[in-house]
């Protein structure tokens, strides 16, 4: 998957998933969903971000959700 707005640093809010160029994180923009704020208000509350943003950490959430562990097969 190719997500060019997303991008982590460990100098940046310890690595964790941000939205490119700012330390708005992944889980922030989620969490806030999650919680019924609609985009508009989000993009009210950080004016920096765009639209496209929101759609990226959208699918980026996605998508680590349905990474999965393999177990070892143990012996």
């Amino acid at each position: 998957m190719n997500f060019e707005r997303i991008e982590r640093s460990p100098d940046v809010m310890g690595g964790k998933p941000c939205i490119r160029g700012t330390r708005v994180t992944v889980a922030a923009i989620v969490g806030l969903l999650s919680k019924g704020h609609p985009q508009e208000e989000i993009l009210r509350l950080y004016p920096y971000i765009e639209q496209e943003d929101i759609t990226q950490v959208l699918g980026y959430a996605a998508w680590r959700s349905a990474e999965r562990e393999v177990q070892p097969i143990s012996t």
